[in-house]
């Protein structure tokens, strides 16, 4: 799995929000102003269809500016171009319709949806969800955490806290260099132990990691940090790939993981999440009343 290029998922991120802050202005526009914007287009005044498509605009552009991973919100962008440009198209064959205007309007809407599409399938490359392919398993993750970049970055890059997020995870042991040594909890009291090594470190922005030559666990991946705006935290991503080298060690991996290993990697993250914002982690393991305990720790 490649390394990203640096602010490569930050520039897919942050076209996100630009499309969704143009659906909220486009969908204002409709919503108050339909009359005008009817005749500006060229399809006449439609006082109660635009402003439902102007509802639905600001709907989708709210869903991706608050979404940790804007994918699926931007999907429904390009779902709702293509019914606009289904209208346009039914507005130029009427005999009312102005279609300079409407020609021009469908140049917009199809130049915009060009847009929504390039930025649907790049944020499918870099966001969250699983891939299964054979004998390897893909991860992709993100959340945004209300602390500062350099205090996540910190406490990643010391390995040895992973165990404290990483549920699956029984230690970490790092050597002081690139290189760190993992044990894995695997169901029936086993685990599996492998090797790792650091690929790419851009302190407070990167860091990428993958399983030495030779591991029983083919691993590698990386996490990446995004000041976001306004104080408002760090946008965290992580992307992982697991390989099974041998025949049949991929149920080695499900037992990892878990059946549904997407779902496992995003309590991680929400682990992560709570422990640096409250410096504590509510878990009910071990408790069948399922009574919350609290584990705590200073962070450094």
């Amino acid at each position: 799995m490649p390394t990203p290029r640096r602010g490569a998922i930050a520039a897919c991120i942050t076209l996100a929000r630009a499309l969704g802050w143009f659906s909220i202005g486009l969908g204002l526009t409709e919503l108050l102003l339909p009359r005008r914007l009817g005749r500006v287009i060229g399809v006449g005044e439609h006082p109660v269809l635009l402003p439902l498509l102007g509802l639905r605009e600001i709907g989708s552009g709210v869903a991706i500016l608050l979404a940790d991973d804007p994918a699926v919100p931007v999907r429904s962008r390009v779902v709702g171009d293509a019914m606009d440009l289904a209208l346009l198209g039914c507005a130029f064959v009427a005999k009312d319709g102005e279609r300079g205007k409407i020609a021009a309007a469908t140049a917009a809407v199809a130049g915009v949806t060009v847009v929504d599409v390039l930025c649907s399938k790049r944020l499918a490359a870099n966001g969250r969800g699983a891939t299964w392919r054979s004998g390897a398993i893909e991860l992709s993750k993100s959340i945004a955490i209300n602390r500062p970049v350099d205090e996540l970055y910190g406490f990643w890059r010391q390995l040895e806290n992973l165990p404290q997020v990483m549920s699956h995870v029984r230690s970490v042991r790092a050597d002081g260099g690139q290189r760190s040594h993992w044990v894995a909890n695997l169901p029936g009291n086993k685990t599996l132990e492998w090797d790792a090594e650091i690929t790419n470190e851009i302190p407070n922005e990167l860091l990428a990691w993958r399983s030495l030559e030779g591991s029983p666990l083919g691993h590698e991946g990386f996490v990446h940090f995004r000041a976001l705006s306004e104080g408002r935290g760090t946008m965290i991503t992580v992307k992982l790939k697991l390989e099974a080298p041998r025949k049949g060690a991929l149920r080695a991996i499900t037992k990892l993981l878990g059946e549904v290993p997407e779902l496992q990697i995003g309590n991680d993250l929400r682990r992560f999440k709570q422990l640096m914002e409250t410096g504590e982690v509510a878990t009910t393991e071990g408790q069948p009343s399922g009574h919350r305990s609290i584990v705590s720790r200073h962070l450094p």
